[in-house]
């Protein structure tokens, strides 16, 4: 019985790291007459890997690693001109205008229908709230859960508080790592939906040998997998 369907945010509902990426290649071209240019995308990843410990995930974070490894590869000599246009290119970032993918909307609204729908996403509060409020979505979901980190617990949770537990609950997104291996550890089906852009921090092996992890290649095809599910004794 499947009563409940989570929905990752961030590159399952609208486009996000395309953004990042283009903000990093900025960030290349910003720092390239001050440092050596080949590996600043490399020095700016081991930054943000470091600090997701203490700034969490999201822009505000990713912001504050870009300005922490300017300081780093220009040996503390960066410009403060430089550090404002970063500063500005993080403030894009967070007032950039919602990208809804394909076929988000309409799967949303007709999921909504006969099931609990859950977003359950990481990332700076205020900006993944601003983000629903764009999309027009909010009004679809039961339960919204902006969490620090997405482990097996957390989906015991928000299936529990929102649903009727993870057993009777599938998860949806394009992270295996966040998404998908841990919902299914938790109980609930996993669906992996990837996106053109994986960030190298959610890359996991393909859980292909459990029964529950199905995979789509967008969300059109996500309501006849779900007839599929709920019709096999």
């Amino acid at each position: 019985m499947l009563t409940t369907i989570g929905f990752d945010a961030d590159d399952t509902l609208w486009q996000n790291e395309t953004f990042f990426r283009l903000t990093q290649e900025r960030f290349r071209q910003r720092l390239q007459d001050h440092a050596d240019p080949d590996h600043l995308a490399e020095r700016l990843e081991a930054t943000e890997r470091r600090n997701l410990a203490y700034y969490g995930f999201g822009v505000k974070g990713f912001t504050l690693s870009m300005i922490e490894t300017a300081v780093e590869v220009t040996d503390g000599r960066v410009p403060a001109s430089v550090i404002g246009d970063l500063i500005a290119l993080g403030r894009e970032l967070l007032e950039h205008p919602m990208d809804l993918l394909p076929h988000a909307r309409a799967t949303v609204t007709a999921l909504a229908k006969d099931f609990r729908l859950v977003l359950i996403t990481k990332g700076d509060l205020l900006h993944q709230e601003r983000k629903l409020a764009q999309s027009g979505l909010g009004d679809l979901f039961v339960g919204v859960e902006i969490v620090s980190d997405k482990t097996e617990a957390t989906y015991r949770t928000a299936f529990d508080r929102h649903g009727t537990g993870a057993d009777q609950a599938m998860m949806v997104g394009n992270s295996l790592k966040s998404d998908v291996i841990p919902a299914l550890a938790a109980g609930a089906w996993g669906v992996h939906v990837p996106h053109e852009h994986e960030w190298a921090f959610e890359a996991a092996a393909a859980p292909t040998a459990h029964g529950r992890f199905h995979t789509l290649t967008d969300l059109g095809g996500l309501p006849n997998l779900i007839e599929r599910v709920t019709r096999t004794p």
